[in-house]
């Protein structure tokens, strides 16, 4: 019964100790796993790839939600920027590229905790290299690491819609005046800051049926600040339209049975008398040509050459006689459009 019992007791120890060193290789294993998750998928490195592929597979809400990316009033107030300050590109469909070929080239701990890690991609045709700044947060369950960018890689882009307040990214349409107020709304060019997610290449441009702009490609990098000019000019329908209205207009001119038809640009001065009634036609008139002015587009001064036709008695000797004149005039307008689609034209 002694030697029984003593046997046991070896027996219960070395279960003991087998079960203790178990837990030992356990919980070696586990923190050895769970460094393992913290220096790869829950790494400083995986973070900042993550961000960029969010934006290569046009997940921007992924993106503009990642930790330190959104921009707070002070940051703002810092970049110059206002309280409003439009983040309608953050949509998908609105990127025309993002970052390709992403690879983390480089990943430095720093003393304070934080890590710089530097990511090489393609955009557009060009091959960057940027760092990104992470910091720590406090970590998921107390155990899994989370990180936050320290500077935000948000992009500035300063959009100048020239000569149309409307242009579009992507497949979005978006309006410079939309934030604004006031007399700021009447200007014919529009400049308006965009807060936009980076790096990416965005297309801008405009189409309509009275405007077209040559789209724009601008390759954005991170914690930019950048600056693209959408030049909307008028179509071929545009001044196609304003060339008719001018030539109703010189056409209503020509019925006018007088020598200085009245609002017109043409007229005659006779020192004969006047025997008959003047008939004006038209030889030919003033060819539309519109550039973008100060507050709309101008149609320079631009020659025409209309004809009168008036019989004549001569006060030096009373011989009557048929006056054919050809009448050169130059005509200038502006011509805007209204807020209903209608073309608006004022004659200089």
């Amino acid at each position: 019964m002694g030697s029984s019992g003593v046997r046991g007791g070896r027996l219960s120890l070395v279960s003991v100790a087998g079960w203790a060193l178990l837990a030992v290789f356990l919980v070696a294993a586990f923190l050895a796993a769970l460094g393992a998750l913290n220096q790869t998928i829950y790494g400083s490195s995986s973070f900042v790839e993550r961000y960029l592929t969010a934006i290569a597979e046009d997940d921007i809400a992924t993106a503009s939600t990642t930790p330190g990316v959104a921009l707070d009033a002070a940051e703002l107030a810092e970049l110059g920027l206002p309280a409003n300050v439009s983040t309608a590109m953050f949509r998908s469909d609105v990127i025309q590229a993002g970052p390709e070929d992403v690879r983390i080239v480089r990943d430095v701990a720093n003393p304070d905790g934080g890590h710089s890690v530097t990511a090489s991609y393609r955009l557009d045709a060009v091959i960057v290299e940027t760092t990104f700044d992470v910091r720590p947060l406090a970590p998921l369950y107390g155990l899994l690491n989370r990180w936050e960018f320290a500077v935000s890689p948000i992009a500035v882009v300063d959009v100048t819609a020239a000569h149309n307040p409307l242009f579009t990214v992507g497949s979005l349409t978006l309006d410079t005046r939309a934030t604004k107020s006031g007399e700021e709304l009447a200007a014919f060019t529009q400049v308006t800051p965009y807060l936009a997610i980076a790096p990416a290449v965005y297309e801008f441009g405009y189409t309509s049926t009275l405007l077209e702009a040559v789209p724009v490609a601008l390759p954005v990098e991170p914690s930019a600040r950048a600056a693209v000019t959408v030049d909307a000019i008028p179509t071929a329908t545009f001044i196609e339209r304003v060339q008719t209205k001018v030539d109703d207009y010189l056409q209503s001119c020509t019925t006018q049975p007088v020598l200085q038809p009245a609002g017109c640009p043409f007229g005659i001065e006779i020192d004969d008398r006047v025997v008959s009634e003047p008939v004006w036609t038209m030889v030919s008139n003033p060819v539309v040509t519109l550039t973008g002015g100060e507050t709309a587009f101008e149609m320079p001064p631009t020659e025409g050459v209309a004809h009168i036709s008036v019989e004549v008695q001569s006060l030096f000797d009373g011989e009557f006689s048929q006056l054919e004149i050809d009448e050169p005039f130059l005509l200038a307008l502006s011509a805007g459009i209204r807020p209903d689609g209608s073309i608006a034209i004022q004659l200089k």
